[in-house]
């Protein structure tokens, strides 16, 4: 039995890092939280045009929660955290409290905040949406916790995003650009050099602004991650923004995941 899950969703592969560091420093601030992921930890909202295998998904994710005894769910992506309450939480009762990951950081924070000693340079920006706020104070929580790091400057815009993160905005012909638009203006005119990112979706969308627009991208994990002296590396932008992304993966790396595959849905991804 353990007292907090740390659930990272189904969603991963492109950003294990973040994970990996989200976890430790969750454990920094004194919250020994046990992992839980993959396929068959799925909120079921990969399935939702499919009602009957996503609420069968669901109903197995919630299940294994409320047996686990714990008594906190953290939650990672912001879609399983709401999913939690709108569509799992309508399967069965759940046994457990729940927080988004950041919350939960933000919370601790007295915790934390010994432990972010490395300074970290840099004038920021963090890509705040109106949605998922309304649900976690992850706008605060982000803002609070990056000003824990010493050598960073955290600025202030009025802009926020629409939809809760950016991947509801790329369903909608020209959301996603007019909003990437909007964000780079917003870090010009506050003469930020760094643009952070809350969560995954959000990342995967802005690194390329690395190269087309010079600001510099990173997730608020790998912010906190370098002042705790984590290692904090970002593969997937350095892939996304490489001149030839097959070469820096690696052969065999590549032949490892299986060559297929990696042609057919990881290199379009990053050549786009």
């Amino acid at each position: 039995m353990t007292d907090a899950l740390f659930w990272y969703g189904c969603n991963m592969t492109r950003h294990a890092e973040i994970i990996r560091i989200s976890a430790h420093l969750l454990e920094c601030a004194g919250v020994p939280a046990a992992p839980v992921g993959g396929p068959g930890a799925c909120c079921g909202s990969p399935k939702e045009s499919q009602p009957r295998v996503a609420e069968g998904m669901a109903r197995r994710t919630m299940s294994s929660f409320n047996d686990s005894g714990a008594k906190q769910v953290i939650t990672w992506c912001p879609t399983c955290h709401m999913n939690l309450d709108d569509f799992m939480g309508a399967t069965q009762e759940p046994r457990f409290g729940h927080a988004h990951v950041t919350e939960a950081l933000w919370d601790r924070r007295a915790a934390l905040a010994p432990v972010l000693t490395r300074p970290v340079t840099g004038r920021v920006l963090v890509d705040t949406h109106v949605g998922f706020n309304d649900r976690a104070p992850v706008n605060e929580a982000v803002h609070g916790l990056l000003r824990l790091v010493p050598g960073l400057e955290v600025l202030e815009h009025p802009y926020r995003g629409a939809s809760y993160m950016c991947f509801g905005l790329a369903g909608v012909p020209g959301a996603l650009p007019a909003h990437l638009e909007r964000l780079v203006a917003a870090a010009r005119e506050v003469e930020a050099d760094t643009i952070v990112s809350i969560f995954h979706s959000c990342h995967r969308e802005l690194v390329a602004l690395e190269k087309t627009h010079g600001f510099k991208v990173r997730n608020w994990a790998h912010i906190l991650g370098e002042s705790a002296g984590l290692p904090h590396g970002d593969e997937y932008k350095d892939w996304r923004n490489a001149a030839d992304p097959a070469a820096l993966i690696g052969a065999e790396r590549i032949e490892a995941a299986g060559a297929d595959a990696v042609a057919k849905y990881v290199l379009p991804e990053l050549n786009r």
